[in-house]
C-alpha cells in the first residue's frame, strides 16, 4: 500500500521547514508567492491528500497555456466566468482568499473573471446586474447568494452555474446546480464530543441557521451530535441572531448561560465575545466559545478564538474543476462537494 504523504515529507523533499509547508497549503499570510507556488506544485507532484486530485487539472491548464501560445490571434480566450455576489467580499471573508487562486487557475485555461454585485433592488426584482453580458459569460459562480428565488432565476438562465455555499435547504429542496461547501459537520461533531468528554454538557449554538446552508449544516452537526450522545439540546441555549447589537440585548436577559457556545462563524463568535464582556462574563472562565472559518480576526481576538480552519486553496481548485467540467459536459449529473476542514483549539475554550 502506498505511504500517505505528509507535510513533513514535502518539507524534507524541498529542504524547508514543516511550518513553511503548512503556511503554503493553508494559504496563511507572511509567505512569498514564489515559495507558496513551489510548495503547492510539490504537493501535487507527491500526491498530497488535498492536492492529488488536481493533477489532471494541472495538465489541462498546461495544454490551455500551450494553445494560447500557439495561436496568438485568439490568445486562447474562452470567455468570462462571472462571479455573482450579494455582498462586498472583504479581506476577512474566506472567499477573498480563494478567489486569487481561482482567478489564476482559470486564466491559464483562457477564461477571465469579472465580479457582478447584485443590488438589493435587483435582488427584489429578480433582475441581473446591469454589468452582466450573457453573450460573453460561459459560467457563473455564486458566493454569498442566499435568496432561494433569485438563485432559481439564475439557474434558469441555461448557463453552467456553481454555488459556493448557498441558501439553506431546510425545506428539502435542492437547486439544479453544482454546489461546493466546506465540511461543516465533521469538526463541529468532534468539538461537541471533545466538550462532552471534558464534562461540559450545557452546550449552545449562536447564529441564524436559516441564513445559509453552511450555517444550517453546522447547527445540524451540533444538534445531532448532542442527541446521539444522549444529551438534551436546551432551546434557550440556541440563539438565532448573528449581530452584536442583538446579542448585547439578549445575553443579559438569559436566566442561565451554557458552558460552551458554538457559533455559526468567527464573526458571530467575536460579536458574542463582546456581548458577553459587556454583560460582565469572561471567556473562557464563564463561557467557552468556538467559531468557524479561521478568519484573521479569530487569531487577533482576546482571547484567541477556537475555530475550524477552511482550506481555501482546495476550495479554489474544486471550484475550477466543477465549473470547467460543467462547461465541457453540460449534461453531467449535478454534484455537491464538501472540502476538508480542521479544528483548531485556542484560548477561547481554555486548556484541553
Amino acid at each position: 500500500m502506498n505511504k500517505k504523504v505528509t507535510i513533513q515529507d514535502i518539507a524534507d523533499e524541498l529542504g524547508i521547514s514543516r511550518n513553511t509547508v503548512s503556511k503554503a497549503i493553508n494559504n496563511s499570510e507572511g509567505l512569498a508567492d514564489a515559495t507558496r507556488e513551489r510548495v503547492l506544485q510539490k504537493a501535487v507532484e507527491m500526491g498530497y491528500k488535498q492536492f492529488s486530485y488536481v493533477g489532471a487539472l494541472a495538465a489541462v491548464s498546461g495544454a490551455a497555456a500551450a494553445t494560447a501560445t500557439d495561436n496568438p490571434q485568439t490568445q486562447g480566450y474562452q470567455g468570462e466566468i462571472a462571479l455573482v455576489t450579494g455582498a462586498f467580499l472583504t479581506h476577512s471573508h474566506f472567499a477573498s482568499l480563494m478567489l486569487d487562486k481561482f482567478q489564476r487557475e482559470i486564466s491559464q485555461l483562457g477564461y477571465t473573471m469579472n465580479t457582478h454585485r447584485v443590488t438589493p433592488v435587483e435582488l427584489e426584482n429578480k433582475t441581473l446586474p446591469i454589468t452582466m453580458n450573457l453573450d460573453q459569460i460561459k459560467a457563473i459562480m455564486c458566493i454569498e447568494m442566499f435568496d432561494w428565488d433569485y438563485d432559481e432565476m439564475l439557474c434558469g438562465l441555461g448557463i453552467p452555474i456553481l454555488f459556493v455555499d448557498g441558501p439553506a435547504k431546510r425545506g428539502g429542496r435542492n437547486l439544479p446546480a453544482d454546489q461546493l461547501y466546506m465540511d461543516n459537520f465533521t469538526e463541529i461533531s468532534r468539538f461537541v464530543n471533545d466538550m462532552l468528554g471534558k464534562g461540559f454538557t450545557k452546550i449552545g449554538f449562536v447564529g441564524d441557521y436559516d441564513h445559509c446552508q453552511s450555517f444550517f449544516e453546522r447547527y445540524t452537526a451540533f444538534y445531532l451530535t448532542m442527541l446521539m450522545a444522549g444529551q438534551k439540546v436546551e432551546d434557550h441555549f440556541v440563539i438565532r441572531q448573528n449581530h452584536r447589537e442583538e446579542l448585547t440585548e439578549i445575553i443579559p436577559d438569559m436566566p442561565e448561560l451554557p458552558e460552551v457556545f458554538i457559533c455559526a462563524n468567527d464573526f458571530v463568535a467575536t460579536d458574542l465575545m463582546q456581548a458577553l464582556a459587556a454583560a460582565g462574563k469572561r471567556v473562557p472562565e464563564d463561557v467557552r466559545i468556538c467559531g468557524f472559518d479561521d478568519s484573521a480576526e479569530s487569531r487577533l481576538s482576546k482571547p484567541p478564538l477556537t475555530t475550524v480552519h477552511i482550506h481555501t486553496q482546495v476550495i479554489a481548485y474544486s471550484a475550477v474543476h466543477l465549473l470547467i467540467s460543467r462547461i465541457k459536459a453540460p449534461s453531467l449529473d449535478y454534484r455537491t462537494i464538501h472540502t476538508e476542514t480542521d479544528l483548531i483549539y485556542r484560548e477561547s475554550t481554555g486548556t484541553l
